[in-house]
Parts: structure tokens; sequence; C-alpha cells
């Protein structure tokens, strides 16, 4: 049978990466040894890096004014790192907060200095965006940071907000390289790649330089964005086989048709699922609203949590896993970042239809 994985992450990796990092895992390029072994200063493991960087900017379009970093702690050091870089004494970092992670980015900037809340969705249950008139910037905010897409409630930006020149900051931990955007517009993005890039233990963070060249520079220098760009994200023995897979997921994107070919994709495996939501007749309810549904993280309910938990249970034994909401909030959530394939989706909306019949 099948596994169709909706895991939230670590998520699905596509079947050819992990294939070829099968094939080179004891004796990678004629070397006799694994890339697990290898001394991260290796010319073999720093062209990995290099070549990682240089995909990354590749698929987006950028030039010599972006660097890209390979850091750990995934997204949950960097709520505090961008703080501690770029919020000096005196200064307000705007935050918009559209679900669980905004506003753990904010609670944890509170730690290091003054935050003001620019807009929120809180009262409204976190089912979409702000309408650009509910946005209400501080006069001179250090930067604006938003998530771009919140997986345990499902919303995603569908368009940016125009946010005039404030420096502009996204957690796109959950749909980074899953669709084209104007990256232009951002000072800086971080994303833990085990969503949409790769496995567990490596985040990404797109930087501009001119804005790295604010960064503070009284912090310790591991914890220091320049340290990292200084050294070409070697400066300490970086999680090189996570890197040297996310080289690999990278290539994978590039060879589906790019950042376009990976939205056409999500936008037809997205809709198989909305669509067998919408004619349920409300026994399936998704969680968020029409204009702000997520591409990688459809979330819904069921008319009792009995009925939920049998879902699941059903599903697994049909070879789906990972459908179980957030354990925060509970109910549905069938998360489709890039990886998974089409036939995933086909299946579960098969399965949607089926469960629905039976027990509606």
């Amino acid at each position: 049978m099948p596994v169709y994985n909706f895991n939230a992450g670590p998520a699905v990796l596509p079947r050819p990466v992990l294939e070829q990092a099968r094939a080179e895992l004891l004796d990678y390029q004629g070397r006799g040894m694994s890339i697990l072994e290898m001394s991260h200063r290796s010319p073999e493991y720093e062209a990995i890096n290099a070549s990682a960087e240089a995909r990354f900017k590749s698929l987006l379009g950028l030039g010599d004014d972006y660097r890209v970093l390979f850091m750990q702690g995934g997204a949950s050091t960097q709520f505090a790192l961008l703080p501690m870089n770029f919020l000096p004494p005196g200064a307000v970092a705007d935050y918009i907060v559209t679900g669980a992670w905004g506003e753990k980015a904010a609670e944890e900037a509170r730690r290091v200095g003054q935050v003001h809340v620019a807009a929120t969705t809180a009262g409204g249950g976190f089912r979409g965006v702000p309408q650009p008139a509910e946005i209400h910037l501080s006069e001179r905010p250090a930067y604006v940071h938003l998530t771009s897409n919140e997986t345990i409630q499902g919303v995603q930006w569908a368009a940016l907000p125009d946010l005039g020149d404030a420096p502009l900051v996204a957690d796109m931990s959950s749909d980074i390289l899953s669709r084209p955007f104007d990256v232009a517009r951002f000072a800086l993005i971080y994303a833990g790649a085990q969503k949409n890039i790769g496995p567990a233990g490596v985040t990404a963070v797109l930087v501009r330089e001119s804005f790295l060249a604010q960064a503070r520079s009284d912090q310790p220098a591991i914890l220091r964005y320049t340290t990292f760009a200084r050294n070409n994200s070697l400066y300490n023995t970086p999680p090189v086989f996570a890197i040297y897979m996310l080289d690999l997921v990278l290539a994978w994107i590039a060879a589906q048709g790019g950042l376009e070919g990976m939205a056409e994709r999500n936008r037809r495996k997205a809709a198989l699922v909305y669509n067998a939501i919408d004619r349920s007749a409300g026994f399936y309810r998704g969680h968020a609203e029409p204009a702000s549904r997520s591409l990688m993280n459809v979330t819904f309910r069921l008319p009792e949590e009995q009925l939920e938990r049998q879902f699941v249970a059903e599903a697994q034994t049909a070879g789906m896993v990972g459908l179980a909401g957030h354990r925060s909030v509970g109910g549905i959530r069938a998360s489709l970042y890039n990886a998974l394939e089409e036939a995933s989706c086909v299946a579960l909306a098969a399965f949607m239809d089926e469960f629905l019949r039976r027990h509606g």
C-alpha cells in the first residue's frame, strides 16, 4: 500500500532526491566516504555549500545584493535573532500577526525590545489576513515582520501588503519557494527547511546586503548574521547533510519548472482538497476564509471531535499519515508541501467523499 505523507514537518521529500542521497550515502563522488563523515572545510563540502546558495538565488532571480545564509535552530531561533540583530535600543519593531507563529515571533521580540502590533486577526480566530486599512504601522519601525503562511490555522497571504519603505521581514518557513513572489520587497526572509526545501536541521536566511549592514555588532559572534555572511555560513560546523539535501531539493525544484512550476503544481493539489470541502455541504468546515486559504496547509473541522478522530484513524488505515490538526487547535490538517505528489491529494479527496457518504 502506498503511503501518502501529509505531515506538517518534517515533511515529504522528493523521491528522486532521496534516491540520489541513498546512492551517494556511502561514497560521495568517489571519495570512499559519506558526506556525513567529511570535513566541512573540504573542497567537496564547500562546493555543496556554495551551490546551495547559488541555486537558492537563481530560483529567486537574485544578484549580489542579497546573501543566503545557512543557520541552525529553526524559525524559533530566528524569532530571537532578528530583534537581537535589528532592533536597537529605543527603536520599535512592528509585527503583523495572523496566527500562532506570528504570535510567538512577536512574543520573543518583546524580550529584546519594543514591539508594536500593527495588525492582528486574533479577534476573528485567525481565519484570514488583515485588510490594508487595518494595518497601522508605527512612525519609523526598525522592520515590519509578517508570517507568509500560518501552518496551524491554514492562513496564507495571497498578495503582500504595501508597507511603504519600512524594511519588510518574513517567516516563510512553510511556503518558501512554493510560488513566485516579489523578493525585492524583503529586507530579510527566514525559513526552516523541513517543510518545502529540505530536511530538518538547517534554516535558510535570505538577507539584503544593505539591511545586513545595519545589524548590531554588540551581540555574541555566533548570534550575528554578519558572522555567518563573512564566513559563508562556515563560521562553525554547519549541518552538512541537511545542506547537502537542501541543495538536491533546490535542483529538483529547478527541474520542475522553478517557482512557476511549483505554483501550478501546488494550486492543482490544493484545489482537489478544497473542492472536497466545498462540495460537502458543511460536513467539512474549512477554518480559513476562502480569500486567505493556504496552498500549503488545508485545515478543516468535522461536525464532532469523535468523527475527527475516526477520520484520522480510517485515513491512516488507508495509508494517509499526518492528518491530525496541531495539538493546540485539533481538527484536521493536510499539509501539501512542494514534494507531495498530486496523487496524494486525489486519494485524500476520494477518501473525504467516501467518509462523507458513510457518516454525513
